[in-house]
């Protein structure tokens, strides 16, 4: 299959990296045609700017700087975020990637006198997020999951109708012992290997 790993942390050392690396030799391994974005190595600009929201249904060509990102996710037939989670969300940069790649022309459409947005992305079939969270699973679900719900529900309603989501997190990661971390990468590798 055709995988787009986007990968967000400003640390090449850190844990996050090693999820990555990971997920991307089990890509490797199960015969998948891999593409990786990396946001902070690229010098992605997150900042949604006044005329980018002023002109939200521009067609995506007024948008240039998205470009690459915008043919990655359209290419695509699985969609992989590899990301920590900060503040029980996205980082502001993946969030920013969001707010500005998945934008109508590519991601959604809004046909004159419509009153809902229509998905452009049944290309995509498979949502894979691997994180890691600094609290419990119970405090998590407290907090609402808000990470969660966008992998699940916001993004996904914009793909293909038979889109599945897949969420790998390491919970507690702050209390984890060197064998419950190296557990969850084997997982992670194993995982994307086994994609279907």
């Amino acid at each position: 299959m055709k995988v787009l790993v986007v990968y967000c942390h400003p640390s090449p050392t850190s844990f996050t990296a090693a999820a990555r690396d990971r997920a991307l030799a089990g890509l490797r391994a199960g015969g998948h045609e891999v593409r990786l974005d990396d946001l902070y190595a690229e010098g992605f600009v997150p900042e949604l700017s006044a005329w980018e929201r002023t002109n939200h249904l521009a067609p995506p060509d007024t948008k240039p700087y998205i470009g690459p990102y915008a043919a990655n996710l359209c290419w695509c037939e699985v969609l992989v975020l590899v990301y920590p989670t900060w503040w029980a969300g996205q980082p502001g940069m993946l969030k920013g990637w969001i707010d500005r790649v998945w934008v109508a022309g590519v991601a959604y459409e809004l046909p004159d006198g419509a009153n809902r947005i229509r998905p452009m992305l049944p290309n995509i079939r498979r949502i894979v997020a691997i994180t890691s969270h600094g609290s419990t699973k119970l405090v998590n679900a407290l907090e609402g999951e808000g990470g969660k719900r966008i992998v699940t529900r916001s993004l996904r309603v914009l793909c293909n109708k038979l889109t599945r989501t897949t969420w790998i997190a390491l919970y507690n990661i702050d209390r984890s012992s060197l064998a419950e971390r190296e557990a969850f990468l084997a997982k992670v590798e194993r995982k994307m290997r086994e994609l279907k």
